[in-house]
């Protein structure tokens, strides 16, 4: 898969070759991978809230001079789920390019085989999540 940055492709590849009750184990193990907000962050000031997802869950895409992207994302504890998407996407991201991260593949948690261990609708949150990142990203892009 070369159309996603390595480390996401490792953590896509790692998730679509375990097994069911692994998945779980690994999804838990990203939501503890979510880095804190910055200070200029707290009360969410200038991130975007993804409506698609049952927990209130924020977003805030930096693309930087040298066009790799910061991630920010902020959700709470008792969403694990939605916490893991966070923690999954923060991880794989850490580095990545604008383009790199236009090009990740919107049926990413589909790839990973995630439709087998979650709900629909945590899916569709999941994939909300990353369709609003990549849209902050474009409209980054557009704008330097």
């Amino acid at each position: 898969m070369t159309d996603m940055p390595p480390k996401l492709a490792e953590i896509v590849d790692d998730f679509a070759s375990a097994p069911r009750e692994v998945v779980l184990e690994m999804l838990l193990e990203f939501s503890d991978a979510v880095p804190p907000l910055p200070e200029s962050l707290a009360g969410h000031e200038g991130m975007e809230q993804v409506p698609e997802c049952q927990t209130q869950f924020f977003l805030k895409a930096l693309v930087q001079p040298d066009g790799t992207v910061v991630t920010h994302f902020d959700c709470p504890p008792e969403a694990p789920t939605t916490r893991a998407f966070a923690g999954i996407l923060a991880e794989g991201l850490a580095g990545a390019s604008a383009e790199e991260i236009l090009a990740v593949p919107d049926d990413l948690y589909a790839r990973m085989g995630l439709a087998q261990a979650i709900s629909p609708l945590r899916i569709r949150g999941g994939t909300a999540i990353l369709g609003r990142l990549k849209r902050q990203v474009a409209a980054a892009v557009s704008e330097a």
